[in-house]
């Protein structure tokens, strides 16, 4: 089975989402509480001078608990909003590693000062599905480089006293 998961509506991580459809036929998942985002591309496009991308249909809502079998491996969805209320972390258990999307960074977090964002949230999102999970896990940020759950656990700023 072929999936394009996307973390959020923001335009970095989803202005691809209707080519990559077209090539591969693959179905999207995407969190139903970013869907407003998705419809206002063209907002987000001005926001960067560029031109607006074709939208695609959103296949199935990626919630709390969905799991996504492809080949071996099952992808978990994690609902983590906070960067934008529909934001995902997906879970694969058996190669130990999370796509943290734009939630959790290399001793960062994800901003809130962009529409849907909200720092509490984020944080609350962070200590209560993230840093429960194993620190040998492998997080893999939509931007930058990977880290574990217990490297940030243990220095990223933005989580002491967490």
């Amino acid at each position: 089975m072929k999936a394009i998961v996307i973390t959020h509506a923001h335009i970095d991580h989803i202005g691809g989402a209707q080519k990559l459809k077209a090539a591969t036929g693959a179905p999207v998942y995407m969190n139903a509480r970013d869907q407003e985002l998705y419809d206002h591309l063209d907002v987000q496009a001005s926001w960067l001078g560029m031109k607006t991308p074709e939208q695609t249909e959103i296949d199935v809502d990626a919630r709390e608990g969905e799991r996504i079998a492809l080949g071996a491996a099952e992808f978990q969805i994690l609902e983590t909003p906070g960067h934008t209320q529909g934001s995902i972390s997906v879970l694969i258990p058996a190669e130990n590693k999370l796509i943290a999307g734009d939630t959790l960074f290399l001793d960062s977090i994800g901003r809130t000062d962009l529409p849907g964002g909200d720092s509490r949230q984020i944080l609350r999102s962070i200590r209560d599905k993230l840093l429960p999970l194993d620190d040998e896990i492998v997080v893999i940020p939509g931007h930058g480089p990977k880290t574990t759950i217990g490297r940030e656990r243990e220095r990223n700023p933005f989580l002491r006293g967490l």
